[in-house]
């Protein structure tokens, strides 16, 4: 394979809320415990935002990548925030944090894939940046999940938590950065990983807000059965694309979205578990969030060259698999 101009992560930046909410709280909430929730998802807590938006958390995400990175953010040519709880549904989430991080000269919009989000966005930075249009794209996964849970859905609220994470992607003539991708979409998912109501198919009133239609609802074995096959399906064929064998991987990211789909999920794409990479007992499923939030605490375990591949599923549905060489020692 020629390899020629790449796009590679080169700083990275994460924020969680501070206030904690507990299997023990929950318990307090719906009919659940904490030996339920740890033994069904590997969750122990998740991160809570209170009294503000989704763009709080991206733009101290993007603060603490800028300030660790020591980079001007007048530099920044592309802000993208994957997410799936914008601030509004008309104005980009990203344009704001643009402008609040100081990145003056760049323009920012919003990706939504669901869980799939960073992911896609980890292309869609990478193709601006290796095609020489842009020097540098900020990417930023963040969502706060409980602006759209309900907490007496004990499917839903045990799962998901707040928080978001960046990546800023630059160029690379060493042949190092994102290598290559497996990614694919199937629509049968929205019948089983879903918000109702909001949308234009059937606008918010009274009656939706009444009915409960504004909150996160997911046929959760469904969702499971779906998210091990793909995932492992799609890191494998990434895998036998580039003649690489599980030995070869030095770090395999997955969403965190259940610690059984992300053992699971490495069984069955033949990764060894001293290699896959997890916080979802302290964050549980932060959406979009996650596999940033999984660079910034295992930053210091890369080095330059490692073999990381990454995996993801979503609403949709929406999946895949992406291979980056990490392309600096901490």
């Amino acid at each position: 394979m020629t390899i020629g101009r790449t796009a590679a992560i080169t700083a990275v930046g994460a924020y969680v809320p501070d206030q904690v909410l507990s299997n023990t709280d929950l318990e307090q909430m719906v009919d659940t415990s904490d030996d339920w929730i740890r033994s069904r998802t590997g969750i122990s807590e998740r991160r809570m935002l209170k009294d503000k938006p989704t763009s709080f958390m991206a733009i101290q995400a993007a603060k603490s990548l800028i300030e660790r990175s020591s980079i001007d953010p007048k530099t920044i040519d592309l802000v993208l925030v994957s997410t799936s709880t914008p601030d509004m549904i008309i104005a980009a989430t990203a344009a704001h944090v643009a402008t609040e991080i100081g990145a003056t000269a760049a323009f920012g919009y919003d990706l939504q894939a669901a869980c799939s989000g960073f992911l896609y966005g980890m292309s869609t930075a990478a193709a601006y940046v290796s095609s020489g249009r842009y020097q540098r794209v900020l990417l930023i996964g963040a969502d706060k999940m409980s602006s759209i849970i309900d907490y007496k859905d004990r499917t839903t609220c045990i799962i998901f938590g707040d928080g978001a994470g960046a990546a800023l992607f630059e160029p690379n003539d060493e042949g190092i950065g994102l290598m290559d991708e497996h990614f694919r979409s199937d629509g049968i998912g929205r019948d089983h990983l879903y918000i109702e109501a909001g949308g234009s198919m059937l606008p918010a009133s009274s009656e939706t807000v009444s009915n409960g239609q504004h909150f996160l609802r997911q046929d959760g074995k469904t969702v499971f059965k779906f998210a091990v096959s793909n995932m492992s399906e799609a890191t494998t064929k990434l895998m036998e694309r580039n003649d690489l064998a599980s030995e070869d991987i030095d770090f395999f990211v997955p969403h965190q979205a259940n610690q059984r789909i992300i053992d699971a999920t490495a069984q069955r794409a033949g990764i060894k578990p001293e290699k896959v990479l997890s916080n979802i007992s302290s964050y549980g499923n932060t959406t979009a969030a996650t596999l940033p939030l999984i660079l910034s605490d295992f930053e210091d375990r890369f080095q330059k060259g490692d073999n990381i591949m990454f995996a993801a599923f979503g609403g949709g549905f929406t999946w895949g698999a992406a291979w980056l060489k990490w392309a600096y020692n901490t």
